[in-house]
């Protein structure tokens, strides 16, 4: 059995499909930790649900939580950095997000994405906590805004990264991380690999991004955060390394970009 433990950076405790452990949460979690799962980032994505996530992570002395308004939920309310700044306080909640742009499924309502995000980049700057980012299709007003808004001084990290190579490079330059899900074992996915092995060890991440985008060899089926093992197996090959050292190499840049969490 492999000594490996990880980190799954970004996954949706609240939502996941319990089936395969027959509706039990806490088995759920017990073959997480079985997985060698050691800590899990519980990602908010709207105000509404947030008291769930912020929940699981006050049960769970291994779970954090984030607190924002993920840039698909346009029914969502409204965040104002005031708000996000009084959810950030909670001693469990280490970052700000999910937000960001998504020009992929909602290019037409650029705006309002656009007004969400400079809000969590604001939070993200008063607070200090590291900002979440979901980016497709929109890579110039993402990188755009960061700089506008950040100042130079928010960090953070693109989660469930698949755009190109020099979007990655650009962040990272901003201080920002890359995570890296369950797309990169697809088959279709050799420009996201090709991007990874280009990519400093020291600033990337594994997530699952759970319930959705199981990894194969469980691809199409729920996903959750166990699974980040087999992410970690993928990156760990394309990196040249053993999966202990990618797990403790990611774990480790985990809780430096998340300093406010407690290992």
């Amino acid at each position: 059995m492999s000594s490996a433990t990880f980190v799954d950076s970004h996954c949706h405790l609240d939502r996941l499909n319990l089936e395969a452990h027959g509706g039990d949460f806490s088995a759920m979690m017990a073959a997480t930790e079985e997985a060698g799962v050691s800590h899990m980032l519980c990602i908010g994505v709207d105000l509404e649900t947030f008291p769930d996530v912020q929940a699981l992570a006050e049960q769970y002395p291994h779970v954090f939580a984030s607190v924002g308004v993920h840039p698909l939920y346009k029914e969502s309310r409204e965040p104002s950095v005031t708000e996000l700044l009084e959810r950030a306080a909670h001693p469990k909640v280490i970052a700000i997000g999910e937000t960001g742009l998504d020009y992929f499924y909602a290019k037409e309502e650029r705006d309002w994405q656009k007004r969400y995000f400079i809000a969590h980049i604001q939070a993200a700057r008063e607070t200090g906590l590291p900002l979440v980012v979901h980016t497709r299709g929109a890579k110039d007003d993402t990188l755009s805004l960061l700089r506008e808004h950040g100042g130079g001084e928010v960090k953070g990290v693109l989660h469930c990264f698949t755009e190109d190579l020099d979007m990655a490079q650009q962040a990272i330059e901003l201080g920002f991380y890359i995570s890296i899900s369950g797309i990169v074992t697809f088959r279709n996915a050799e420009s996201l690999r090709d991007v990874v092995r280009a990519l400093p060890i020291e600033k990337l991440l594994i997530e699952t991004d759970s319930p959705w985008l199981a990894p194969v060899p469980f691809r199409g089926k729920p996903n959750e955060p166990r699974f980040v093992a087999n992410v970690a197996e993928c990156v760990a090959e394309l990196k040249d390394v053993s999966v202990e050292q990618l797990g403790k190499i990611t774990a480790d840049n985990f809780f430096t970009l998340f300093s406010k969490a407690q290992r």
